[in-house]
């Protein structure tokens, strides 16, 4: 990673672009595309409180000319060529929320597959001894910071961000099993 951050200029990466997809659960979705050639991967950083329970997260106010512009997600992006999904989402959160890759202790992840594209949500704890005060650091970015639990439903979320919520939260409760397999969507395997 990067010794430093360049909050002005957009990074850009060998697996930058669109996939078209034609996948949809119930066969009834129109075409649409997803950013990234070689897939894309985003962190979901939590935070505990003194008795155990998640506390925070941070989430990233994706900026209004973005794809689902003005909604809440986690920092994340496309895969860089060579890259595995859990290098590629913590790049992204240290490019885009300055979270330091050392201050993550990864937990397990869930994987979105629509065959020709996927999208593997890294999900982590703040490391031991860490402290991490994520801001918005690159264009992408309205915002970025700790969000409490209890606010999660008041937020306009990106729409497959509320979508996997519910698998993200299991993955969670695995508590650190390290099983990268856990919490898998399928989709059509191409």
């Amino acid at each position: 990673m990067p010794a430093t951050r360049d909050h002005l200029t957009p990074h850009r990466h060998g697996g930058d672009g669109w996939v078209e997809c034609s996948y949809s659960p119930d066969g009834a979705g129109a075409p649409h595309r997803h950013w990234g050639l070689l897939g894309a991967a985003g962190l979901l950083l939590v935070r505990r409180a003194g008795d155990g329970a998640v506390s925070d997260v941070v989430l990233q106010h994706r900026a209004l000319w973005s794809h689902h512009g003005g909604t809440w997600g986690v920092p994340g992006g496309a895969l860089d060529v060579g890259e595995d999904a859990v290098t590629g989402a913590l790049r992204e959160s240290w490019e885009e929320a300055g979270v330091e890759p050392r201050a993550v202790r990864v937990v397990g992840a869930h994987v979105l597959d629509h065959g020709v594209w996927r999208y593997t949500t890294v999900v982590g704890e703040v490391a031991d001894g860490a402290a991490v005060h994520p801001e918005a650091s690159d264009p992408e970015s309205l915002q970025v910071r700790w969000v409490p639990v209890g606010e999660l439903g008041a937020l306009p979320l990106l729409p497959a961000f509320a979508a996997a919520l519910p698998a993200l939260w299991d993955v969670l409760a695995a508590g650190g099993s390290g099983s990268e397999a856990a919490g898998q969507t399928p989709g059509p395997r191409a």
